[in-house]
């Protein structure tokens, strides 16, 4: 039997609801919901650890953050992960190419592929650390190459994770988000066709800096945009607010500066989806659509100003949940079914390898998702009780458990709990914790939280209780020995 190819499609920080085929009231993105309408999509997927960095070792490695230790972001981190879903692929018989983010470190680090084109973003840390930038990414020399020796994509000067939006400043085709494809599609046309091939397309974008072409910009710049969601439990946040940075993780932003940054991100997306449909009809051209899965995920959310909250790593849904979608008849993928099980980018491995008829390493933790995908599995079939999701921020971690139904979380610096009924609402309005409502519900989730934090190293279980912890570590020792 003829091995499939397989597309693993990743966008940084796209939330999960943001899918026109989701019920989204404002973003459009007509060619992704094809792909879905054609494949299958998982309604309550999240990341466990929601920044680049922790999101992406759980993708690659199939991973809890338990084990692969990222429990924050930190750069400069030697990634010692032997056997992630690039070697497995390779290992089993897999042309094996990445293009776009891998935000690995060092850099070049290939991670099991056979080739790499990188182009991580802005890059903060190897703009510090390296004298050229064309060591550490590829996408830089290419503009050059088109645009003259002095052209850089932070000549519109917006910042890198801030809310500030304005349209690109150049040619549609210089885009990084053109960039991804082009290179993707170079790889298409130079593969060797003797083999299957894993592809690895991974846009910066929808990212900050939202700077999407001026057609997508301006196609959402005078829509109207649904007001933001604010629990009645965002005064926990209100300490951490700074109003006056373009980059806070807490602020409350004047109303033109919300809709502007809804239309640079929602305009990211548009774009991003056009050239998706770009590469989908190229896979076609060269022949390979009907033998090729394809998955699209993204490694976490973007808060948007929900609850005057910012950005990623904190515990509610704009922040963790994600879209995560399969298409592929040649692997069994049934069409047009939406699943509302909980998963998790750790399943991600699994079910990949699984689709392509590919041995799963013993050490991976994530569960394939492809019996279900196949009609193996009653879609009520019981799937994973619960996760647990966390990342290091504000004074200590952010901490939670859910089912895709309810969520319990808890803040390690303040010891503050929150349970949400994500069913009845879904915006996370409504602390139940703090009304005293549903307790043993609470007792219920704090138990599971207590039974997943128990032996670890920061001691945030004591006596069988949650205890307090502010300043803990973003990686776990384990990975920093």
């Amino acid at each position: 039997m003829e091995r499939p190819n397989v597309v693993l499609i990743c966008v940084d920080q796209w939330r999960g609801d943001c899918l026109s085929g989701a019920g989204h009231p404002v973003v459009r993105t007509p060619y992704i919901d094809k792909l879905a309408h054609y494949g299958a999509r998982f309604d309550r997927a999240y990341s466990a650890t929601s920044t680049c960095i922790a999101a992406r070792v759980a993708l690659f490695t199939g991973l809890s953050q338990r084990t692969h230790g990222r429990v924050g972001y930190q750069d400069g981190i030697t990634w010692n992960y032997p056997v992630n879903i690039a070697s497995e692929f390779t290992r089993q018989g897999y042309q094996t190419q990445a293009v776009g983010k891998m935000h690995v470190h060092p850099p070049r680090h290939r991670m099991g592929f056979d080739n790499v084109v990188l182009h991580d973003g802005y890059l903060h840390f190897f703009r510090d650390h390296y004298s050229e930038l064309g060591l550490v990414d590829d996408y830089s020399v290419w503009l050059r190459q088109r645009a003259g020796v002095s052209a850089d994509d932070f000549a519109h000067g917006v910042q890198c994770n801030s809310n500030v939006a304005r349209p690109w400043d150049k040619a549609e085709e210089l885009h990084p988000t053109n960039y991804v494809v082009g290179e993707s599609l170079d790889f298409l046309r130079r593969r060797d066709t003797t083999m299957p091939f894993f592809l690895y397309m991974s846009f910066h974008r929808p990212h900050p800096p939202y700077d999407p072409p001026a057609w997508a910009f301006e196609q959402y710049l005078h829509a109207k945009m649904p007001e933001v969601p604010v629990g009645d439990w965002a005064d926990e946040y209100a300490r951490f607010r700074e109003d006056f940075r373009p980059d806070a993780f807490v602020a409350k932003v004047h109303p033109d500066v919300l809709q502007r940054a809804r239309a640079g991100y929602y305009g990211q997306m548009t774009h991003i989806d056009h050239q998706i449909n770009r590469f989908v009809e190229s896979l076609a051209y060269y022949g390979l659509r009907k033998n090729t899965v394809i998955c699209f995920v993204s490694d976490h959310g973007e808060l948007m100003g929900d609850h005057h909250l910012w950005r990623k790593g904190l515990p509610y849904e704009g922040s963790t949940r994600i879209p995560l979608i399969f298409q592929g008849e040649c692997a069994g993928i049934r069409p047009g079914v939406t699943f509302q099980q909980a998963v998790e980018l750790r399943d991600v491995m699994p079910t990949l390898l699984d689709c392509a008829g590919l041995e799963i390493p013993a050490c991976v933790e994530g569960k394939s998702v492809a019996p279900m995908l196949r009609g193996e599995k009653k879609d009520g079939e019981e799937w994973r009780e619960y996760f647990h999701g966390e990342h290091a921020m504000c004074d200590g971690s952010a901490h939670y458990v859910t089912d895709g139904r309810e969520k319990f979380v808890w803040l390690s610096w303040s010891g503050r709990e929150q349970f949400f009924d994500l069913q009845k609402d879904p915006q996370e309005l409504c602390d139940l914790a703090k009304n005293g409502a549903d307790g043993d519900r609470v007792k219920l989730w704090r138990n599971r939280l207590i039974a997943e934090l128990k032996g670890r190293e920061e001691n945030y279980v004591v006596e069988g209780k949650l205890v307090v912890r502010k300043g803990v570590a973003q990686v776990l020792s384990h990975v920093v020995q």
